[in-house]
């Protein structure tokens, strides 16, 4: 019985594309990749911890792109945000198989992996766009926008050009609470940062006028809507109840 070898990584996408490149460097008959944060115990295994080096993700990362189109990579990249358990092992198999195959750019959805990546990828997709839109920024006293999301899944890495080019002119941060990490943009350039305990914006540190315009766009929020069209079922549907707490019209000020 050949042992399995438990890759442990950091989490991060050069940590997962580090994975791939000790799979094939040290020939790795039968890998499973997980994050640290996951680290058990397994009867029959042997575990490796894979430090991030970022010379290897770029080489791992650059045979990929030289091998697929610019949808595919994309595709596989929502697929690892969504964090979902055991989804390194799945775009693992998928890497495999693209490395060992003639260069063909054409997707084959009969492939299991391929098939799993895509499904995966359009639900990210779709969370990305309801960050999009759902995102509520608070202005600050030391006049920083605010916005706090805990969304389902990782996708900060994917909604920075939209904010970027929306608000360019507005210094902004936008905070995954469930992560605890923010994306942060000061007139220049987008950085990911990370702020101990950090909390929703509390009243006590709004700009002068915060609560006001806070209170307008609840009351015209609540306006245009038609009482008698009211469909609470579609309601959820498009905008569903978790995201509520987050959102300033939802909230009683």
């Amino acid at each position: 019985m050949n042992p399995q070898t438990v890759l442990l990584y950091d989490g991060s996408f050069d940590g997962f594309l580090c994975c791939v490149f000790m799979v094939y460097d040290l020939k790795i008959s039968y890998p499973n990749i997980k994050k640290e944060s996951q680290k058990d115990n397994q009867l029959f295994s042997t575990t490796e911890l894979v430090i991030t080096e970022k010379h290897k993700a770029q080489r791992v990362w650059k045979g990929f792109k030289l091998k697929t189109s610019s949808n595919q990579q994309r595709e596989l990249f929502k697929a690892f945000l969504s964090e979902i358990k055991g989804v390194e092992n799945t775009l693992l198999s998928y890497m495999q198989t693209i490395f060992t195959k003639e260069t063909n750019r054409n997707i084959d959805f009969s492939n299991k992996d391929i098939l799993k990546i895509s499904q995966v990828g359009r639900m990210v997709g779709r969370e990305k766009h309801r960050m999009e839109a759902f995102v509520r920024f608070q202005l600050t006293t030391d006049n920083l926008y605010v916005a706090t999301v805990e969304p389902d899944f990782n996708v900060l890495p994917l909604i920075i050009s939209h904010f970027k080019d929306r608000y360019a002119d507005q210094k902004w941060l936008i905070y995954d609470v469930k992560r605890n990490y923010g994306i942060y943009y000061d007139l220049k350039t987008v950085e990911v940062i990370v702020i101990e305990n950090f909390t929703k914006v509390s009243s006590g540190i709004y700009a002068e006028n915060e609560k006001d315009f806070q209170k307008l766009w609840s009351a015209y929020y609540h306006n245009v809507n038609i009482k008698s069209r009211k469909n609470i079922k579609l309601h959820k549907q498009h905008l569903p109840k978790r995201y509520w707490k987050y959102l300033i019209e939802k909230i009683q000020l």
